[in-house]
């Protein structure tokens, strides 16, 4: 063998050949989901110290109004409620012991949840069947019916009040309860319905092509699979919509008499009766506050989980 054939044998040899250094492959850092760098952010403390911050200003008003409640009327006259922590033995719960002996309160607080809890039933279950109808179900003008919802979003709501009041008015509804309740379910339903066909048109079609081959109509369809795929949406929905309907003052105030107006309406009438009479207005105002954060807490789990899904796909 000669010298240049055995040189050449050693430089093919791959346990002596080197690559410069230039050559090695430089690997590419992937960057995390936005996420988990979301997730990772918010859980530093620098971030939690600035959420606890911003929830102790949010919370200051709910603070001073429950304050207020406890405070004698002649004392909220005199100073502001952080007064009250420099004598805390005047504070009583004796403007709540008025609220309850005020029967004008007390109605419209039932009045109040005889309005929001049918109306949050009802835009639900149907918003629940249109929505499941327009994702799924094939019938003749689907998508423009659908685009006639979507455009509802964006018509305001002062517009159809006067029509609407006719209108119930020629039927007889005008001032019941029954009226605000559809008034409430008629202006609610586009958005709901928007909201949960979007959502059940995530669902796979494997899995209701699955259920349908396990013998499942439609209606076995919707009740066994689609709900409950739907469940946190379904919350988000019903939590927007009965705190919708609860706080609001307008359709209350235009469409319910004297007999059926809500707690929002009752108050703006004491307020407007008696300016000063703060006994009644501060523990009905913490009292109509306390009712939506006990329903917002109770069902905070799948209102978070509406809000967060498909963010993490």
């Amino acid at each position: 063998m000669s010298a240049s054939t055995a040189a050449g044998a050693r430089t093919a040899d791959p346990r002596t050949t080197r690559e410069p250094r230039d050559a090695v492959p430089v690997r590419t850092l992937r960057r995390p989901p936005l996420s988990r760098r979301l997730t990772r952010l918010l859980g530093s403390g620098i971030a939690q110290g600035v959420l606890v911050v911003v929830a102790l200003v949010w919370l200051t008003p709910t603070l001073g109004l429950f304050v207020s409640s406890l405070r004698p009327s002649k004392d909220n006259a005199e100073s502001g409620w952080w007064k009250a922590f420099e004598h805390p033995g005047t504070l009583s719960f004796d403007s709540y012991s008025k609220l309850l002996d005020n029967s004008s309160i007390t109605h419209a607080f039932w009045n109040t949840v005889y309005i929001s809890v049918p109306a949050t039933f009802l835009v639900v279950v149907l918003a629940a069947l249109a929505g499941y109808a327009f994702a799924w179900l094939e019938f003749p003008g689907r998508d423009w019916v659908f685009l006639v919802v979507v455009g509802l979003l964006v018509v305001p709501i002062q517009i159809g009040l006067l029509p609407v009041a006719k209108l119930f008015g020629e039927v007889g509804i005008f001032g019941s309860l029954t009226g605000v309740v559809l008034f409430h379910v008629s202006y609610g339903l586009p958005f709901a319905v928007f909201l949960l066909r979007n959502y059940f048109a995530e669902i796979p079609r494997e899995m209701l092509e699955a259920a349908r081959m396990d013998g499942g109509n439609e209606w076995t369809i919707f009740l066994k699979v689609v709900l409950p795929v739907g469940r946190p949406a379904i919350a988000s929905l019903a939590i927007f919509q009965f705190l919708w309907v609860w706080n609001d003052m307008l359709v209350g105030l235009i469409f319910a008499d004297t007999g059926s107006q809500p707690l929002t309406v009752a108050l703006q009438s004491q307020m407007r009766q008696f300016g000063s009479n703060i006994d009644v207005l501060a523990p009905g105002a913490f009292l109509s506050l306390l009712v939506p954060l006990v329903v917002f807490f109770s069902f905070q789990r799948y209102f978070v989980d509406g809000v967060m899904a498909g963010s993490v796909k």
